[in-house]
């Protein structure tokens, strides 16, 4: 008797999370936004603005999956100004965030409006770096090419999930370590954070004219 294969959705399922968990591992101008606002207002807040990334890294993965190459050469014709207002947004957020008064919300979770704010803010910073796409359609093609006709959804899911899943982590991981920050700690990770976001907001703009 032949061995039972696993089920070709599954193994797409685990490899498009465990896609989306590498995408957004690594700490970026996101990481920085979300391990702040942890700080300042508790683990909600920082998981919500991890998920304005993660739906934005869907919807990438979603154009990656049904090959939409039209409107991938859309995306890349407003490369200059999506990244100058990617550029230009993020040094706004690093001046806000280096001129604003320690914040310690030692209440609640903010209000909903504020948590949907911090979600849809990252998702427009997110997708304001269309070049990802490039890299979401290399993957997802050799991916697709051995799956299933049904199967992009699945990649979907599976990155939504996976990105998700770190920004979970992540602002578990700081919101244990909030209670051990004082105020003098709290500000000079926000001093730090808006230098990071300043030259990464630069770094942006800089590489727009060369």
């Amino acid at each position: 008797m032949d061995p039972i294969l696993p089920s070709p959705v599954p193994v797409l399922f685990g490899q498009s999370l465990l896609i989306g968990l590498s995408i957004a591992a690594p700490v970026g101008q996101i990481g920085l936004l979300a391990i702040q606002r942890t700080l300042d207002h508790g683990r909600p807040a920082g998981l919500a603005t991890g998920l304005g990334a993660a739906f934005a890294d869907a919807v990438y993965g979603a154009i990656g999956a049904f090959g939409i190459t039209g409107l991938v050469a859309w995306l890349l014709s407003l490369k200059l100004w999506l990244g100058l207002f990617g550029g230009g947004f993020l040094l706004w957020l690093a001046w806000r965030i280096a001129t604003k008064p320690v914040m310690r919300s030692l209440g609640g979770p903010p209000p909903r409006s504020t948590l949907l704010r911090y979600v849809a803010g990252t998702f427009v910073l997110t997708m304001s770096n269309p070049t990802t796409i490039l890299s979401f359609m290399a993957v997802f093609g050799a991916l697709a090419g051995r799956a299933p006709s049904a199967s992009p959804w699945v990649m979907v899911v599976g990155v939504l999930v996976g990105s998700a899943l770190w920004w979970l982590i992540l602002s578990a991981g700081v919101g244990w370590l909030r209670d051990r920050f004082d105020g003098r700690w709290q500000r000079a990770v926000n001093l730090c954070s808006a230098a990071l976001l300043a030259g990464l907001g630069l770094w942006q703009l800089g590489h727009l004219i060369i």
